[in-house]
């Protein structure tokens, strides 16, 4: 009974330290509401989510991170916490997107060999002036975009590459898409959210996660994580997540009344 207990202390004290590498707040991005959570299966997880001002040294630009490490519970929590390490070690160092994970993606090989498990990740640095989107996919699902004028959500096509923890010599390509414009909504998850099944056996879907960012684009983007987290409750209904769940929103804001766009 003594280490039953000191296991659940020491779970609780490893969920309390997983939590604090979190963003603990929004990051009050000019021109851009953006919001994220996880929520993790067991008392820790694999799933991880990241902002990072001013990446490799570029002012005006603001990075979101999203990753998912293969499993859940301690281990994968102890790889997170490696790769979410090796990821902001390099995100304040010169270079390309593409280079950040060329290096990450190494390291992370040589710490991983033989051991069957990776991490996918998608890194998007947005500059902030030119609403413009860059961002480097590995191995994780794209990116999915609601349009206001077309209210229609679709992922956006890129060039992706392999999970990071597998091929050490990948090179990773940099992706980027035209200025956003105010009222679109960008989604960022972690496939946890559309994998999650119901006690009949049903998948949740892409499909029901983009009906549920249209219908709530109109929200503030903390708003649109709670609903689409909500849609995913009640598909469920008694059934719990096997998996974990991040998901991070980011908005665009109309520009201010003066234009000077701050």
């Amino acid at each position: 009974q003594r280490k039953n207990e000191l296991l659940r202390q020491a779970l609780a004290l490893a969920e309390e330290v997983q939590r604090n590498l979190l963003p603990q707040a929004a990051p009050g991005l000019p021109g851009f509401d953006i919001a994220g959570t996880s929520l993790y299966s067991d008392e820790t997880g694999g799933d991880y989510y990241d902002f990072i001002h001013a990446p490799n040294e570029q002012e005006g630009r603001f990075g979101v991170i999203i990753g998912d490490v293969t499993g859940h519970g301690i281990a994968a929590a102890l790889l997170m916490t490696t790769a979410r390490a090796f990821l902001r070690m390099r995100s304040f160092q010169p270079g390309s997107l593409a280079a950040v994970i060329d290096d990450v993606n190494r390291l992370m090989c040589a710490d991983l060999a033989d051991s069957g498990r990776f991490m996918t990740l998608f890194y998007l640095a947005i500059d902030v002036e030119k609403k413009r989107l860059h961002w480097v996919r590995a191995g994780h699902d794209p990116i999915i975009l609601y349009d206001a004028a077309t209210g229609l959500a679709n992922d956006i096509p890129d060039k992706g590459g392999p999970p990071l923890g597998i091929v050490t010599e990948a090179r990773y390509a940099e992706n980027s898409a035209a200025g956003l414009i105010p009222g679109q909504v960008a989604l960022l998850a972690t496939d946890g959210l559309w994998e999650a099944r119901n006690d009949k056996g049903e998948m949740f879907g892409k499909d029901r996660v983009r009906e549920l960012l249209a219908r709530h684009s109109d929200k503030p983007a903390a708003d649109i994580v709670t609903a689409v987290l909500a849609g995913l409750r009640e598909f469920l209904g008694e059934a719990e997540p096997e998996d974990d769940v991040t998901l991070v929103a980011i908005k665009v804001l109309p520009d201010p009344p003066d234009g000077s766009g701050s």
